[in-house]
């Protein structure tokens, strides 16, 4: 078993941790100043997303310089000083790496776009005929260069250029530049949309009879990603001992269990995002979603096996930077704001695979609220914000749906004490939160029953009971609309979870409950159980464990 088996990570969002300067951006020394924190909350691993020089078109994803830190976060000595302090700790530092893409401002694209016959000219994709592909940020996938003469490809925002993977020049670049971020000593990667790297040649144009027929056919799992992950850890992660967790866009379950087999030398772990579309109207983001309880059922269940059977492991999380925060679009952040975070952490924390919190959820931090387009930072809302304008989408509802689906909700920064800006920086913050909001660390760690002390409590755990790693995935009852029930066994122990998804009391039968002990609960009086009914209260969770 290795040691990821069993481990938690948490996720840093840099620019919204804590600021160590006054100028309203997280930077790396307001990590090293939180990490006793962290280690107090028990975590074993700590993924960063990109600290690299970057215009900022995409909050650090355009990056410019691949082998430095961007000023505002520090210096490489501060990121060097980082490592050595969280080891101490014996927290391992995963670094984000985007490979897919580069910012148009990095010296490579800005001698491809000179001329055609220079050295790096084939370094990205140009083309005389664009076709009509959808970019991930509304438009088209090209964009026209005056100095070229030509379209370049951009899946993304239009100042983030695809790299030719094709091109020998790239991958030895690549390759060297990740050798070299092994030697400063970080213990990992998280690879961003890995799979797009490898594109299908020749390009073409695409019906666009579906959200989903948008071009992605020729980018998604191409010919050749299998063999450029395994050049990865041939050369990087295998000589390295790293751990590497990729984002797979689009990608199906035997898909992401051929990335993830042990056997295939590829990928350690991945991240699937089924769960996360089921408030996709007709599979369309920008809609005002409904949730359903068998939905995520469905998605849950689909990946618990197929990963298992395909001897792949799952990246668990309902939260990250791309991402609105679960509580507030799943379940409930005000009244049952306590009960719904906890709920969400005792069915994360059953399932097999490691689970990744993201910052805030361990004290329960909700969406942004914001209430108008000039409060977001984000340049994909902000796109989406005009385009839903433009269809004749009203302005109201636009900015309902930002509120349900925007990556900003998860991006305002941490909350720390009741002090200004809540701990975070004594400046200005470079994202102002949108609502009061009374929850902080000091009152989590002031209160044994807190959000926090869950998330501790469910971290230590783990390790203790091998069925968390091995055991077999049933849910049970799938189109139940309001309460969910899974369990997971092994040849020594049955682990089971229930959690009622609504703010209404629910009875059910529950045999499994006999001669079963709690693990983990998100009420504090204990179990409402007769006769083997159990009847949940609102948001009510439990994890109870039996010997067979």
């Amino acid at each position: 078993m290795a040691w990821w088996h069993t481990a938690t990570a948490y996720q840093i969002y840099p620019r919204s941790f804590q600021d160590s300067n006054g100028d309203g951006f997280g930077d790396i020394p307001g990590i090293i100043r939180r990490l006793p924190y962290l280690h107090e909350l028990g975590i074993q691993l700590i993924w960063l997303t990109p600290m690299y020089p970057s215009p900022g078109y995409d909050n650090g994803y355009d990056i410019s310089d691949y082998q430095a830190i961007d000023p505002r976060y520090g210096t490489l000595a501060d990121f060097r000083a980082l490592l050595t302090a969280a080891h101490q700790y014996n927290i391992r530092i995963m670094m984000d790496l985007v490979l897919n893409h580069t910012s148009s401002e990095h010296p490579w694209f800005r001698a491809s776009r000179q001329d055609k016959t220079n050295p790096y000219a084939d370094f990205y994709f140009w083309t005389d005929t664009p076709t009509n592909w959808v970019s991930r940020f509304s438009g088209s996938t090209w964009q026209w260069d005056d100095t070229r003469q030509q379209y370049y490809l951009h899946i993304f925002e239009q100042h983030m250029p695809d790299l030719n993977w094709g091109n020998p020049m790239v991958r030895k670049k690549l390759l060297a530049m990740m050798a070299w971020w092994a030697e400063q000593g970080i213990d990992g990667f998280r690879l961003d949309v890995i799979n797009m790297i490898a594109k299908r040649l020749p390009f073409g144009n695409v019906s666009r009879a579906t959200p989903q027929d948008d071009g992605r056919a020729y980018y998604i799992n191409g010919p050749r990603v299998h063999d450029y992950l395994r050049q990865m850890n041939d050369q990087v992660f295998g000589p390295h001992r790293m751990i590497t967790v990729g984002e797979l866009a689009s990608a199906g379950v035997a898909e992401t269990g051929a990335f993830t087999d042990p056997a295939h030398h590829e990928l350690a772990m991945a991240f699937s995002f089924e769960h996360l579309k089921i408030d996709y109207t007709n599979g369309q983001k920008w809609t005002l979603g409904q949730f359903s309880l068998p939905a995520l059922k469905a998605a849950l269940t689909k990946w618990q096996v197929g990963i298992a059977q395909a001897h792949g492991w799952n990246a668990l999380f309902w939260t990250n930077h791309d991402q609105p925060r679960a509580i507030s679009r799943f379940l409930n952040d005000d009244r049952y704001r306590t009960e719904s975070q906890k709920l969400l952490a005792i069915v994360q924390f059953g399932l097999q695979g490691t689970p990744y919190i993201y910052q805030g959820e361990e004290i329960g931090m909700r969406n942004a609220y914001f209430t108008a387009i000039d409060q977001y930072d984000d340049r994909e809302s902000r796109n989406a914000y005009a385009a839903m304008l433009a269809a004749g989408t009203d302005t109201a509802t636009a900015l309902a749906i930002l509120q349900q689906k925007s990556r900003d909700n998860a991006r305002t920064p941490m909350q720390w004490d009741d002090t200004v800006h809540h701990g975070f920086s004594t400046g200005t913050p470079w994202l102002a939160p949108g609502l009061p909001d009374p929850v902080t660390v000091q009152g989590a760690l002031a209160d044994p029953h807190s959000i926090f002390a869950l998330y501790q409590h469910l971290i230590s755990i783990r390790p203790q009971y091998a069925v968390f790693a091995d055991g077999t995935f049933t849910m049970l009852a799938p189109d139940d609309t309001t309460v969910m029930h899974y369990q997971r066994e092994n040849a020594a122990t049955v682990l089971s979870v229930w959690a009622n998804w609504s703010g209404t009391r629910q009875s059910r039968r529950a045999a499994d409950l006999a001669d079963a002990a709690i693990l983990a609960h998100n009420y504090p009086d204990g179990l409402q159980l007769t006769q083997a009914l159990l009847t949940l209260r609102p948001y009510e969770a439990v994890m109870v464990l039996r010997s067979k």
